[in-house]
Protein backbone atom coordinates (compact mmCIF):
# COMPACT_ATOMS: atom_id res chain seq x y z
CA UNK A 1 0.00 0.00 0.00
CA UNK A 2 2.99 2.39 0.73
CA UNK A 3 4.33 1.79 -2.45
CA UNK A 4 0.99 2.48 -4.09
CA UNK A 5 0.47 5.31 -2.39
CA UNK A 6 4.08 6.44 -3.24
CA UNK A 7 3.60 5.70 -6.88
CA UNK A 8 0.15 8.04 -7.11
CA UNK A 9 2.53 11.01 -5.28
CA UNK A 10 1.44 10.84 -1.48
CA UNK A 11 4.93 11.35 0.39
CA UNK A 12 4.43 10.82 4.46
CA UNK A 13 1.06 9.72 4.77
CA UNK A 14 0.41 7.32 7.33
CA UNK A 15 -0.88 4.39 5.72
CA UNK A 16 -3.03 1.63 8.49
CA UNK A 17 -2.32 -2.01 7.96
CA UNK A 18 -4.19 -4.19 5.48
CA UNK A 19 -5.72 -7.05 6.48
CA UNK A 20 -3.95 -9.97 4.76
CA UNK A 21 -6.66 -10.44 1.82
CA UNK A 22 -6.90 -7.18 0.79
CA UNK A 23 -2.94 -6.62 0.59
CA UNK A 24 -2.72 -10.37 -1.16
CA UNK A 25 -5.24 -8.33 -3.71
CA UNK A 26 -3.28 -5.42 -3.86
CA UNK A 27 -0.16 -7.07 -4.49
CA UNK A 28 -1.18 -9.10 -7.30
CA UNK A 29 -3.39 -6.42 -9.13
CA UNK A 30 0.54 -4.25 -8.90
CA UNK A 31 2.41 -7.47 -9.88
CA UNK A 32 -0.13 -7.70 -12.97
CA UNK A 33 0.27 -4.03 -13.96
CA UNK A 34 4.31 -4.39 -13.31
CA UNK A 35 3.82 -7.33 -15.79
CA UNK A 36 1.56 -6.10 -18.42
CA UNK A 37 3.86 -3.01 -18.78
CA UNK A 38 6.95 -4.97 -19.04
CA UNK A 39 5.45 -6.68 -21.38
CA UNK A 40 4.00 -3.72 -23.24
CA UNK A 41 7.54 -2.31 -23.21
CA UNK A 42 9.27 -4.70 -24.81
CA UNK A 43 7.01 -5.61 -27.42
CA UNK A 44 7.91 -1.68 -27.99
CA UNK A 45 11.49 -2.46 -27.84
CA UNK A 46 11.60 -5.85 -29.89
CA UNK A 47 9.30 -3.72 -33.08
CA UNK A 48 11.99 -0.89 -33.12
CA UNK A 49 14.56 -3.42 -33.49
CA UNK A 50 13.13 -4.59 -36.07
CA UNK A 51 12.13 -0.95 -37.94
CA UNK A 52 15.93 -0.56 -37.08
CA UNK A 53 16.58 -3.79 -39.11
CA UNK A 54 14.38 -2.99 -42.27
CA UNK A 55 15.68 0.46 -42.42
CA UNK A 56 19.46 -0.88 -42.11
CA UNK A 57 18.56 -3.06 -44.68
CA UNK A 58 16.98 -0.79 -47.14
CA UNK A 59 19.65 1.11 -46.60
CA UNK A 60 22.20 -1.21 -48.13
CA UNK A 61 20.01 -2.36 -50.61
CA UNK A 62 20.00 1.25 -51.51
CA UNK A 63 24.20 1.78 -51.02
CA UNK A 64 24.39 -1.24 -53.42
CA UNK A 65 22.14 -0.13 -56.18
CA UNK A 66 23.80 3.37 -56.27
CA UNK A 67 27.32 1.44 -56.60
CA UNK A 68 26.21 -0.76 -59.18
CA UNK A 69 24.80 2.57 -61.03
CA UNK A 70 28.57 3.78 -60.11
CA UNK A 71 30.39 0.91 -61.80
CA UNK A 72 27.56 0.96 -65.07
CA UNK A 73 28.39 4.14 -65.44
CA UNK A 74 31.81 3.73 -65.01
CA UNK A 75 31.83 1.20 -67.40
CA UNK A 76 30.14 3.13 -70.39
CA UNK A 77 32.77 6.15 -70.03
CA UNK A 78 35.05 3.71 -70.61
CA UNK A 79 33.67 2.23 -73.88
CA UNK A 80 32.93 5.95 -74.70
CA UNK A 81 36.50 6.59 -74.35
CA UNK A 82 37.27 3.78 -76.51
CA UNK A 83 35.23 4.43 -79.35
CA UNK A 84 36.61 7.96 -79.32
CA UNK A 85 39.93 6.70 -79.35
CA UNK A 86 39.12 4.70 -82.08
CA UNK A 87 37.34 7.12 -83.85
CA UNK A 88 40.87 9.63 -83.56
CA UNK A 89 42.91 6.68 -84.89
CA UNK A 90 41.02 6.73 -88.48
CA UNK A 91 41.53 10.22 -88.62
CA UNK A 92 39.74 12.81 -90.23
CA UNK A 93 38.88 11.39 -93.62
CA UNK A 94 36.05 8.62 -92.02
CA UNK A 95 34.24 11.39 -90.09
CA UNK A 96 34.15 13.68 -93.33
CA UNK A 97 32.83 10.86 -95.55
CA UNK A 98 30.55 10.09 -92.47
CA UNK A 99 29.54 13.42 -92.44
CA UNK A 100 28.93 13.57 -96.37
CA UNK A 101 26.84 10.24 -96.58
CA UNK A 102 24.38 11.62 -93.41
CA UNK A 103 24.35 14.51 -95.29
CA UNK A 104 22.94 13.17 -98.24
CA UNK A 105 20.95 10.90 -96.39
CA UNK A 106 18.89 13.54 -94.98
CA UNK A 107 17.45 14.61 -98.16
CA UNK A 108 15.29 11.40 -97.78
CA UNK A 109 12.11 12.65 -99.73
CA UNK A 110 14.36 14.99 -102.50
CA UNK A 111 14.68 13.21 -105.84
CA UNK A 112 18.71 12.29 -106.46
CA UNK A 113 20.06 14.42 -108.91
Amino acid sequence: MRTKMRLLGFRGAAVKPLNEEAAAELGAELLGEALVFGVGGLCLYLEYLRQAGQSRRREEHLEQTLSDLRQGLERLQSDLDQLRAQGHAQGGAGHAQGGAGHAQGTSGNAPAQ
